[in-house]
């Protein structure tokens, strides 16, 4: 029986605990400690059981034969905690309702933590799963993070905010194979593939004789079929998704097969890679980051081909109507929207059931319950600029002139950094910092073009703050995590549905 009572603790270590962190078992205890040189594992223990020892840290002795190691919080005890707290280990969440929280400075996750944690206490809320640990290898590549940094500080956030529940990994915009041996490495248990380099927007407005030679230059192979194959499955078929009819005439198959065929193939070959790795795993399939819509003539032959070829997927993100800009909420008709997502909504419960895909989803207020209504909760959100803005805004509060510096390098970068994007923003409405009182620099957040303009330039902005930008947040973390939870309940909400 562990002979220190929870208050005993409190007392000893006072404020150098993170109280949510404490996990105690008959005889052991352990938390997240605060301290000079950083957060670390705690472990409290009698001396001599071997799990104590597959941690790396510093031990001393304490009364009644009991030892204090204290183990910083890198990688190989993040790897050892989630062995031993299991719930801390990703693991695929399935169709369930589940959004997921980008993090490109390694400190959010405590943030986003407290806001499944509040919503999940709403009366009637049903439970949406997380996936603390996401991160593109295109973000990666910017913040210089690599894999196994995503998991290990998505590791100690949840822990230290008292996360208990299962939770995911998602290895973001994957686009080879090297992307999936990377990440499959460290654990991640959700892999989004993006085969967006692949997809062919310009088949939409080619003439007939130009989709002729698209689809002529097809994989075939990689495929496993041939165009008179195609023409037999889908020429002139209508499919019964439910609701609807939804017929794909010849001019709309060949138009389909030359604008996603060499993505399909691209996929299979993604898809088989990851299964022969033998471990637990979903898949998502993202078409979203492309020039023109998918149609739903479009979605019922991206979904039946890869039904055909064997992969086995938990969501799909196609590209929607409108604009889905980052950190902004939705631009264009919600009208015409609620009409394509009833659509796709539709297929995926036909074809599946798999969940639809809400990418670039920060800030999308006005498109969540389009989205709910239409899955009826089969869906997932994407969310990730949105907690480094946050992060910015409490900076404002705290550190105006680290903000104006920040602010005044996006307006000069915007221009270059902004080109892998699809953003409109534009920086010459942005205010310039001279003109801004220190109170009006945390309004700046809500304003559509220094929104755009401060995430897509948060590269170039690590680059030459990151320093300054990380003390400032530990420094005031309470400011931070307080500004996520805050943000973050807003999103949640909407997905949380009610009984």
């Amino acid at each position: 029986m562990l002979p220190f009572s929870i208050t005993d603790l409190q007392n000893r270590f006072g404020d150098a605990m993170y109280p949510a962190s404490l996990v105690t078992t008959d005889e052991s205890a352990l938390w997240l400690h605060g301290s000079a040189n950083g957060k670390r594992l705690a472990l409290l223990a009698p001396s001599g059981p071997a799990w104590l020892d597959r941690f790396n840290g510093e031990a001393q002795l304490l009364g009644d034969g009991y030892v204090l190691k204290l183990c910083p919080a890198d990688d190989a005890n993040a790897r050892t905690v989630r062995d031993v707290l299991p719930y801390l280990k990703p693991m695929p969440l399935g169709l369930v309702t589940s959004a997921g929280c980008g993090d490109r400075l390694g400190l959010a996750t405590p943030g986003h933590v407290r806001a499944f944690q509040s919503v999940a206490r709403e009366s009637g809320a049903q439970p949406i799963a997380p996936i603390f640990a996401q991160q593109s290898i295109r973000e990666m590549a910017r913040t210089n993070r690599s894999p196994a940094d995503v998991l290990r500080d998505a590791t100690w956030g949840a822990f230290e905010a008292g996360w208990r529940e299962s939770v995911g990994a998602d290895a973001d915009h994957l686009q080879t194979t090297g992307d999936i041996d990377a990440c499959a490495a460290v654990g991640f248990s959700f892999y989004t593939i993006d085969p967006g380099v692949h997809v062919d927007s310009t088949a939409d407005t080619a003439s007939p004789a130009e989709v002729q030679a698209k689809v002529a230059m097809l994989r075939w192979n990689d495929l496993e079929t041939t165009l008179a194959g195609l023409r037999a499955r889908y020429e002139g078929r209508a499919f019964d998704v439910g609701d609807r009819p939804i017929v794909i005439d010849s001019e709309a198959l060949w138009r389909a097969a030359a604008k996603y065929g060499h993505a399909i193939a691209h996929v299979s070959i993604m898809y088989r890679h990851l299964a022969a790795k033998d471990i637990p795993f979903e898949l998502e399939v993202s078409v979203d980051e492309t020039e023109t819509p998918t149609t739903h003539a479009e979605h019922v032959f991206i979904a039946s081909e890869l039904k055909r070829l064997g992969v086995q997927w938990v969501s799909l993100a196609p590209r929607y109507v409108g604009r889905f800009e980052k950190g902004v909420d939705y631009i264009g008709d919600v009208k015409e929207l609620e009409v394509d997502l009833a659509g796709h909504a539709a297929i995926a419960r036909a074809l599946g059931p798999y969940k639809l895909s809400l990418h670039s989803g920060s800030d999308k207020f006005s498109v969540y319950p389009l989205i709910v209504a239409a899955t009826r909760g089969v869906v997932h959100l994407k969310t990730a600029g949105t907690s480094y803005l946050e992060a910015l805004r409490a900076i404002a509060g705290v550190a105006p002139a680290l903000f104006r510096a920040i602010l005044s390098s996006a307006i000069d970068r915007y221009e270059t950094d902004r080109a892998s994007y699809h953003v409109s923003a534009d920086r010459a409405r942005v205010p310039r910092p001279a003109d801004l009182a220190d109170a009006d620099l945390p309004g700046l957040l809500d304003q559509f073009d220094a929104r755009e303009v401060l995430h897509v330039t948060f590269g170039s902005a690590l680059a030459q703050f990151g320093v300054d930008i990380r003390a400032t947040l530990i420094a005031h973390e309470a400011e931070y995590y307080a500004a996520l939870e805050a943000h973050f309940i807003k999103h949640l909400e909407l997905f949380a549905l009610k009984a």
